[in-house]
C-alpha cells in the first residue's frame, strides 16, 4: 500500500491559508469528485484538501481493483450496521490521512482550524479518525455513512467533545439511512453532540446540504482576514 497521498488543493494556497478541510472521498472514486463542491465552499483563508486513496481489491465487488480506504468484507442489508470492514486497513488509511494532518499542522494551521470531512467510505473514515485523534481539530463532516470497526469503538474513543456535521439521504440505496441513523444513536449515547441533518435524497448530495455545511463550516473555522483566494 502506499507510504503517503497524493491530493488535489482547493482554495487558499499554503501562505494564505489559516484553516484546512481535508476532504475524503467516496469508495471508486478520486480527490477529483468532491473538487466542484469544494470550489462552491470556498472562503478567504480557507485550503481545501481532496487525497486520493490507494487502490485495492474490494470484496464486495468481485475483487476488483479500485480506489478505496479499506475493504469492504460484506453487506448485510438486514444489519443496521452493515458494512464488515478490513480493520487493518481502516487502520492503515488513518494513517495515511493523519499524515496529511500532521503536516498541516507543522506548517503552521493551528490543529483546532483543521476540519476532516468525508462522503461514504471517505466520511466512515472521517469519523473513526476523528473520534480516536490526538489532535484538538475543529469539527468532522461525516456524509451518507456510518462508524467503522465498530467493535473496537467504545475502547479506543478518545474525542467526546468534537463537532460533527452528520448527514443522509433518506432514499439511500447505498449505504441505508438506518446505518447513518444508527450511528447518530450509537454517538449520542457517548454523549457526543451530533449536528444531524436528513434530505429527501439518495446516495448523493444536494444544494441544501452543501448550504447547511457551508455554514456550519463558517461557524467552526469562520474565516480570520478577508482577503482572495485562489481556486483551481
Amino acid at each position: 500500500m502506499a507510504d503517503a497521498l497524493s491530493f488535489v488543493e482547493v482554495g487558499s494556497d499554503s501562505e494564505s491559508c489559516d484553516a484546512v478541510v481535508i476532504w475524503l472521498h467516496g469508495l471508486g472514486a478520486d480527490g477529483h469528485d468532491f473538487a466542484p463542491v469544494a470550489r462552491m465552499l470556498s472562503s478567504p483563508g480557507r485550503r481545501y484538501i481532496l487525497p486520493h486513496a490507494p487502490s485495492m481489491p474490494v470484496t464486495i465487488n468481485g475483487g476488483m481493483w479500485m480506489p478505496a480506504w479499506y475493504d469492504i468484507l460484506s453487506m448485510d442489508p438486514g444489519a443496521r450496521d452493515a458494512p464488515r470492514e478490513s480493520a487493518d486497513d481502516v487502520i492503515h488509511s488513518t494513517k495515511l490521512v493523519n499524515k496529511l494532518i500532521e503536516n498541516e499542522i507543522n506548517n503552521g494551521t493551528p490543529e483546532e482550524r483543521i476540519v476532516v470531512a468525508g462522503f461514504s467510505q471517505g466520511g466512515a473514515l472521517a469519523l473513526h479518525l476523528s473520534l480516536r485523534s490526538e489532535y484538538n481539530l475543529a469539527g468532522v463532516v461525516a456524509l451518507s455513512c456510518y462508524l467503522p470497526v465498530r467493535e473496537r469503538f467504545e475502547s479506543e474513543l478518545k474525542n467526546t467533545n468534537i463537532p460533527i456535521f452528520q448527514a443522509h439521504g433518506r432514499f439511500d440505496m447505498v449505504v441505508p439511512y438506518y446505518s447513518g441513523l444508527y450511528t447518530h444513536e450509537l454517538l449520542t449515547s457517548k454523549s457526543i453532540e451530533i449536528n444531524w441533518n436528513e434530505y429527501q435524497i439518495g446516495h448523493e448530495v444536494s444544494p441544501q446540504e452543501i448550504s447547511d455545511i457551508g455554514n456550519w463550516l463558517n461557524d467552526i473555522i469562520p474565516p480570520l482576514f478577508n482577503d482572495n483566494t485562489d481556486t483551481i
